[in-house]
């Protein structure tokens, strides 16, 4: 009798145990099929089309990534620094997961904001980051992909169009760190080379025209401005008192030379935002952002724009046009984005 009770109750313990193993292994099952929503906060300072680009490009490189789990908020700026600010705090007081400044006004507003916190930035289109403040101490968290352009290659690209020229103008706006770096990176390639420039700086795009038009009067025959965001946003107004001069405009992105620049070694926004995306996605799946140092981009844009050049009156041959990629053809019709 005993020992048949006995069978009973170890049974019963049996059958207890492999229940509760059983509800523990739907548990565990369960926690693993839930993934933890991350939101992705996108903040840039203005639109225009380099700015959207990137934004574009990095929202279609998550998506293609097939995360269920991510949530992607956009904000823009519209060119307000205190509007800037606020966009920054609310993402912060939100608790989003990763923040994406574009531009290096944004993420230096970025750092600022989040500082004392352990959400990643990660930039993006930041000429340079150590002078920006976004490397060294303190910055553990931040990491992102600079647009750098090397200065040499802009004297290069102007030379290959315009063998004969004597002086080059330098134009960008004075508040923006990333132009004026490159501007001082192209000013000390052109000292060491006794290459001759002038330059002109603006706060705000009111004072474009008088600096187009003064650098003109002092007999510069081309015309240069980097990754300037101020100046990106009205190319028209730039191009239009240029080209009614004679006077090329060189720029640093391919989106400048889209809307309306005549040529450029700079940066290809597209291959910057799949930059930004991979990395985002290499701290999702939990790579420490302190390891991952910031980029530059893998590969230059190449772009002419042959409406600007038959402006101009520039004879584009075969020789010209080498190594180059036509983004605006003579009647108009543009390639960029495609």
């Amino acid at each position: 009798m005993k020992k048949h009770i006995m069978k009973k109750i170890f049974i019963a313990v049996f059958a207890a145990v492999l229940a509760a193993a059983s509800l523990t292994g739907c548990s565990d099952n369960d926690e693993k099929g839930k993934q933890k929503q991350i939101t992705i906060a996108i903040v840039q300072p203005m639109s225009h089309t380099s700015l959207d680009q990137i934004r574009e490009t990095i929202i279609s490189e998550l998506n293609a990534a097939g995360r269920t789990n991510i949530k992607i908020v956009t904000s823009n700026a519209n060119n307000d620094t205190s509007a800037l600010t606020t966009i920054l705090s609310n993402h912060q007081i939100d608790g989003v997961d990763i923040v994406i400044p574009i531009a290096t006004s944004t993420a230096q507003s970025a750092k600022t904001v989040f500082e004392g916190t352990t959400t990643p930035i990660i930039f993006a289109a930041v000429s340079n980051p150590t002078a920006a403040g976004l490397t060294g101490d303190g910055c553990q968290y931040i990491t992102g992909v600079s647009n750098n352009i090397p200065s040499d290659e802009i004297v290069k690209l102007i030379a290959h169009f315009q063998e004969d020229y004597k002086k080059i103008g330098f134009v960008y706006t004075s508040s923006e760190v990333n132009s004026v770096s490159t501007i001082n990176a192209a000013k000390a390639y052109c000292d060491e080379n006794n290459i001759s420039y002038e330059e002109a700086s603006i706060s705000n795009l009111s004072e474009l025209q008088t600096a187009v038009e003064s650098l003109i009067s002092k007999g510069v025959d081309a015309l240069y401005t980097g990754n300037d965001n101020t100046i990106a946003s009205a190319m028209a107004t730039y191009t239009d008192i240029a080209y009614s001069h004679g006077i090329p405009v060189y720029c640093g992105a391919d989106s400048m030379v889209a809307d309306g620049g005549f040529a450029t070694v700079g940066v290809d926004y597209v291959q910057l935002g799949k930059q930004v995306a991979a990395m985002v996605l290499k701290i999702i799946d939990g790579e420490s952002v302190s390891a991952i140092p910031y980029e530059t981009l893998n590969e230059y844009a190449r772009f002419v724009n042959l409406k600007a050049a038959k402006t101009l009156g520039i004879t584009m041959d075969e020789s010209k046009l080498e190594g180059f990629e036509v983004l605006v053809e003579e009647d108009g019709t543009s390639h960029f984005g495609e």
